[in-house]
């Protein structure tokens, strides 16, 4: 009998709090809703031109994974970010009902290049025209798609164009990281097929970041400041950790001088709209989903002005 009470007074008690936090947030929704001078939310801020890129936009987003990763990683994404892609690709050696596409290739860091070759194969041949843009992910990156949208609005997918945190080795116009994640527009997809068609680009590394790279410059398509107007990285190869805590004067880690543009380590490393971090693992990526989408500061009043005019230095790092 006392078991029976206990029982049915945790119920009640839970029923209680389930029903005091709805109240409460019923109350500060509709108190936030209200039109009150100076109250704007960080994340809420939005142009007409932003909202109609948002709609217009298609993203087709492909992650590159493998069948042991599917629980431990894959799915995490499926449950967060991938969401809100226009279309969403998760490319493995095995076809399975996660969903996965089986691609020709087998599994292992000597064949990413190949199964970054096979997937956009792959999506040329049957997503072309389902999307304007196509950004390749790997199983441990966290995207803000909505970011990315903005940042391609300014951009024509019908030029040579490639997206993503640059680096400055071993290719004369640089590449983009793959950890961080890249974006091709449509006319560079087809160039990218075109060149293995023609013999112009050709499998020659295990490095598929790098190899894309080459075959970017080959076929002569564009490397893209994705830089925000103050001169802020918005794709990360590494956690947000890795950036915002400003170091003593040190030889610079390895990550920062394959940087094409001069590292900033600190607070002003990365942008306010900032699209990609890498090495997210699975518990990450629900703070940073939470982080992101549902932490509000009350009252703030947001000033970042994303389309404003501003000058700051776009030559490579010297080193």
């Amino acid at each position: 009998m006392k078991m029976m009470q206990r029982i049915m007074s945790n119920i009640f008690f839970t029923t209680g709090l389930m029903m005091g936090f709805l109240s409460f947030r019923c109350i500060l929704d509709s108190n936030l809703s209200m039109d009150r001078p100076g109250l704007q939310h960080a994340h809420g801020e939005s142009n007409s031109s932003a909202d109609e890129s948002s709609q217009t936009t298609r993203i087709l987003c492909w992650i590159m994974t493998e069948p042991k990763n599917l629980e431990s990683r894959t799915k995490h994404i499926k449950e967060t970010w991938a969401k809100r892609c226009n279309i969403v690709l998760y490319m493995s050696s095995v076809e399975t009902d996660f969903p996965t596409v089986q691609l020709n290739v087998s599994e292992g860091r000597e064949n990413l290049y190949w199964k970054t070759i096979r997937a956009f194969q792959y999506i040329y041949q049957h997503h072309l025209d389902e999307a304007d843009w196509f950004l390749k992910a790997d199983d441990d990156t966290f995207v803000v798609v909505e970011n990315l949208r903005y940042l391609l609005s300014k951009y024509d997918t019908e030029k040579p164009l490639y997206l993503g945190r640059r680096f400055s080795p071993f290719i004369r116009q640089g590449y983009m990281s793959g950890g961080a994640g890249y974006v091709l527009s449509k006319e560079a997809l087809r160039r990218f097929i075109k060149g293995f068609d023609t013999g112009e680009c050709v499998h020659f590394s295990n490095i598929e970041d790098m190899a894309l790279g080459k075959c970017m410059e080959t076929m002569k398509v564009e490397p893209v400041d994705s830089r925000d107007v103050r001169g802020r990285q918005t794709f990360h190869p590494f956690p947000p950790d890795q950036y915002l805590i400003k170091q003593l004067p040190r030889s610079r880690p390895w990550f920062l001088t394959y940087d094409y543009y001069t590292p900033v380590e600190g607070p002003n490393c990365c942008s306010d709209l900032a699209v990609s971090f890498h090495y997210i693992h699975k518990v990450q990526m629900y703070v940073l989903e939470y982080l992101t989408y549902h932490l509000r500061p009350y009252g703030y009043n947001y000033r970042f002005n994303p389309d404003e005019k501003m000058e700051f230095n776009t030559a490579p790092m010297t080193t």
